[in-house]
């Protein structure tokens, strides 16, 4: 009987380590959904078009076709799409340059993303 407890303990350590590895997983995968979002909020903010965010999407979800080993995909695609958001060259322009000619960025020719 006391063979068993040990046996049920280290089962329910190892389950407890498990569900702790998933929590920690979860909470990148959330911290990077958030900065995800709050730059996807920023390019709108912008006046970006929505096919200029559409191109950025679907570069994103091209490149992240074939998963690559040991990574999960959900977070591959996540990070990729934020390293695709961050390279938005509309996110470093000056503020006062953004202030000055607010027509040109609703334009999708002038975006290159």
């Amino acid at each position: 009987e006391l063979q068993q407890k040990v046996e049920e303990t280290e089962l329910l350590k190892m389950e407890l380590q498990m569900l702790e590895t998933e929590r920690v997983r979860l909470s990148l995968v959330e911290e990077k959904l958030m900065d995800v979002l709050q730059l996807l909020q920023k390019l709108r903010d912008l006046n970006v078009s929505k096919r200029a965010l559409g191109k950025i999407l679907l570069s994103t979800l091209e490149s992240c076709r074939d998963p690559q080993p040991g990574k999960a995909q959900l977070f591959e695609v996540l990070d990729t799409l934020q390293q695709e958001l961050t390279a938005c060259e509309l996110l470093h322009r000056q503020p006062m340059e953004q202030a000055q000619s607010p027509r040109s960025l609703s334009n999708p020719l002038v975006i290159s993303c």
